[in-house]
């Protein structure tokens, strides 16, 4: 009886196993996007406190006195709420690597074969 509750477990992990293994190396997930704007956002911020849940120098939250929880002026991104489908479009299409042509692969392959030949060096 146990055995074959173990081969039915087995089963039903399996397939769910196989289906997630291909979404590793894919697009990165909107969650991710999402986590990867914030730190941006905060990044860009100049003062210590862009975020309700960052410290001051004394190691106290900032809470109100982040610029996320005052009003006007600056306004980072700290939570995945705050981020739109839309704005996670715009910063995939910013953030996309440009394509890479045959052409330009030849020329970048030649011009590295002259700058590092012997003759060159000389």
């Amino acid at each position: 009886m146990r055995m074959i509750r173990a081969l039915a477990s087995l089963g039903l992990l399996l397939p769910a196993l196989v289906l997630a293994k291909d979404t590793g190396h894919a697009t990165p997930s909107v969650e991710r996007i999402k986590q990867a704007m914030i730190a941006e956002s905060r990044a860009d911020y100049p003062g210590r406190c862009p975020c309700p849940y960052d410290t001051m120098r004394n190691g106290a939250a900032c809470g109100g006195r982040s610029a996320y929880s005052r009003p006007g002026g600056s306004s980072p991104l700290c939570h995945p709420g705050d981020i739109t489908p839309a704005m996670v479009q715009a910063w995939t299409a910013r953030h996309r690597p440009a394509p890479v042509t045959p052409a330009a692969s030849q020329a970048t392959s030649q011009d590295a074969t002259q700058i590092t030949a012997p003759e060159a060096l000389q």
